[in-house]
């Protein structure tokens, strides 16, 4: 179980002070104590860790958010290995003779078990002798439940010594910022005063990031995202094409290729393989359909924490509004929203997305929140 003392005032997590902590055995050594910052994806996770000793990072590592466990029946020698549990690619190169276990749904754990295994095979990479002292700060969708916290909690208890839990737009804003550039006068500081768009695959989080820890009413979270297009694409594709059947990874490649907003972009024709044969479909108006329904909702999402935040502070948060996520790809998802809010009549907004690297923002945040946090604020894990 967790021992739970008082809630920190920052970032209203439950708290421990570390006298408290009894010692787990008789040697007085102190262990090597090793940050990981995790940004745990729907679709795809990102591990970053470093020693307490050194600014470097010891593992860096992106993977697919899944598990694969041997079939019942499956012949000796046919697969590559002994082992019993695959993860991320290996799970996927081997998907025929596997059952293929995708342990977050919307963004939060759906399934603790297949999310444990998932855990300790990171731990393993970032301490495979398991002696050291792990503390983990984990990213989580704007306004997550205490609930889904709470499962949080039970997957990573016996996996990770020592944790925090903070909203992921607010990580993605600490991660983007250029620490070397703050003294530079005309750099806007992304954590200073920004809005977030998150775009991942269970949901899509905004988050007005203003140099504090996000409060609940500055977060706004809806479960529109990566999963919901591929899905409405799917539906789309029956509809037109009654007869010809893909696979959710088929899906899934034709929107990461295909993906955009505003008015329709036909023709966009695509080759598919159906049963060994190859056929030109035609998904323009589907894509499109599909996304622009986001766009509708985070649009509105935008106005709503706009008209939120502190009056004195709208003129440069409007010049700092930032995409990021896997969403951020959609073809003109910036260009567009910008031009919505000036349709609205918003005073010189300026959206963009944040890069290539948005999948490793989180994960960069939650090093250097890792690094940055007073032990009284980590939550201390018990078997």
């Amino acid at each position: 179980m967790m021992k739970t003392d008082t809630l920190d005032p920052i970032t209203e997590e439950p708290t421990t002070d570390t006298a408290s902590k009894p010692k787990l055995n008789g040697s007085s050594k102190k262990k090597e104590l090793i940050f990981v910052g995790l940004d745990l994806g729907t679709n795809t996770s990102f591990i970053l860790s470093g020693h307490e000793s050194s600014s470097d990072y010891s593992v860096s590592k992106l993977m697919p958010s899944v598990v694969g466990y041997i079939r019942d029946g499956l012949v000796n020698g046919i697969l590559p290995t002994s082992k019993e549990v695959f993860f991320g690619d290996d799970a996927l190169q081997n998907k025929l003779h596997l059952d293929l276990v995708w342990p977050l749904k919307d963004g939060v754990i759906s399934d603790v078990k297949a999310t444990r295994d998932l855990l300790r095979h990171m731990r393993n990479k970032v301490d495979a002798s398991g002696s050291a002292e792990i503390r983990a700060v984990i990213g989580m969708p704007a306004n997550t439940s205490v609930q889904s916290k709470e499962v949080l909690r039970s997957a990573v208890t016996g996996v990770f010594d020592r944790i925090l839990i903070i909203p992921e737009p607010f990580l993605a804003a600490l991660g983007y910022r250029e620490d070397s550039r703050l003294s530079e006068p005309h750099y806007v500081d992304p954590v200073q005063n920004s809005l977030f768009v998150d775009i991942g695959a269970g949901t899509t989080d905004l988050c007005l990031v203003q140099g504090y820890f996000p409060r609940k009413e500055d977060e706004l979270s809806f479960p529109y995202a990566g999963d919901t297009i591929d899905n409405a694409i799917a539906r789309g594709l029956a509809q037109v094409y009654p007869d010809m059947k893909l696979s959710l990874l088929q899906i899934r490649d034709l929107k990461e290729n295909h993906s955009y907003v505003g008015g329709s972009r036909r023709p966009i024709d695509v080759n598919v393989v159906v049963g060994g044969k190859t056929q030109v479909i035609e998904v323009a108006d589907i894509v499109g359909t599909a996304c622009n329904e986001l766009l509708d909702r985070i649009f509105e999402s935008v106005k709503a924490l706009i008209v939120s935040a502190p009056s004195e502070s709208v003129v440069t948060l409007l010049q700092n509004i930032l995409i990021t996520g896997g969403g951020s790809r959609i073809k003109g998802i910036d260009t567009e929203l910008q031009k919505r809010l000036v349709d609205e009549g918003f005073a010189d907004p300026r959206v963009r997305v944040v890069g290539e690297d948005y999948k490793r923002y989180v994960g960069l945040g939650a090093m250097k929140a890792a690094r940055a946090a007073r032990d009284t604020q980590w939550q201390i894990l018990f078997n």
